[in-house]
């Protein structure tokens, strides 16, 4: 049975035995393994049902020990570290031989991040090796953002979940890749594309390959609920289109009244996108708890992390 705690030394111990830890980070709850560890690594594969050509993300707690992972480090990709770390970025870059090419996907490239959670960065510290951690939820479904969203998912699977509260971010992070020093968004996330490009100039946009992801998170179905989720412009419309079935409806600020409306999650009355974000993952579980034939998401403003959230919306209505 899995134990919710904020016991950091248990936690270490677990993962000295490379067993796994579910662990809070700002974005979303992490399946955390050692780093160096084959058999860990392969855990958290097997535990998640996650391709293996889905490259994994290494969390390490200070810049100091980058280079235990990455070499040739672009100028830019040291600008965006300065001004986001820690924080929800990514970077992809040129991998350190000692990474395991299980984590990479046989590629040169290696993600990693340092993550802004006081709990996580105490962990961190207490080890001697990074730790690789993709979200803590079965391959392609809702990501988690709470201790008991974990533990929903992995009750039987999972020894531990270090409780570090709600995530205060609530989606993924952004992945910036580099091709010729210059960079790529490989993923919008928690930081929008317009902070990005505030610290080092416009982005190249990577297009999506289904087969060979670059990054993590990239592949066109993810984050999925259930429950047949549809993204819209018009909610009402699509209500009445489905006036015969039991709806559930993702708003952004606006109330909405319908005879067949059974539920209804607002993810900002004030119409704050941040706080939107952080939110959306939350509702999506809940709603999915419902037994709901339909979930109807409104399209967000195209801009800021209004691109993030449609990004997610859109990934999680894909057929």
């Amino acid at each position: 049975m899995i134990e919710i705690t904020t016991d950091i030394h248990k936690a270490k111990m677990i993962l000295k035995k490379d067993e796994l830890v579910a662990i809070p980070t700002e974005t979303v709850y992490g399946l955390a393994g050692n780093c160096f560890s084959e058999t860990a690594i392969n855990k958290i594969f097997e535990t998640k049902k996650r391709p293996l050509f889905n490259p994994l993300i290494v969390h390490i707690h200070s810049e100091k020990i980058l280079e235990d992972i990455a070499i040739e480090i672009p100028e830019k990709a040291k600008l965006l570290a300065k001004a986001f770390w820690p924080g929800s970025l990514t970077l992809v870059l040129k991998k350190n031989p000692k990474i395991p090419d299980s984590i990479t996907a046989g590629k040169d490239t290696v993600a990693v991040r340092i993550p802004n959670h006081e709990m996580t960065i105490k962990l961190l510290k207490a080890l001697d090796f990074p730790l690789v951690a993709p979200s803590a939820n079965p391959f392609g479904s809702i990501s988690p953002t709470s201790a008991q969203h974990v533990a929903d998912y992995f009750s039987n699977e999972l020894k531990m979940v270090l409780d570090g509260g709600n995530c205060i971010n609530g989606i993924e992070s952004t992945i910036i890749g580099f091709e010729n020093n210059e960079p790529i968004l490989y993923r919008l996330g928690s930081i929008s594309s317009e902070e990005i490009e505030a610290v080092i100039g416009k982005l190249m946009i990577l297009n999506h390959n289904e087969n060979t992801p670059e990054a993590p998170g990239m592949l066109s179905r993810h984050y999925s609920p259930k429950t047949k989720i549809i993204l819209v412009d018009n909610v009402i419309e699509q209500i009445e289109k489905n006036s015969n079935k039991k709806i559930g409806v993702i708003s952004f600020k606006d109330t909405i009244y319908h005879h067949s409306l059974k539920s209804i999650e607002i993810l900002s009355k004030e119409g704050n996108l941040k706080q939107a974000t952080r939110n959306l993952y939350a509702a999506m579980h809940r709603l999915d708890k419902l037994g709901l034939d339909l979930i109807i998401a409104q399209r967000f403003p195209q801009n800021d992390l209004g691109k993030s959230i449609n990004d997610r919306l859109h990934r999680a209505a894909k057929n």
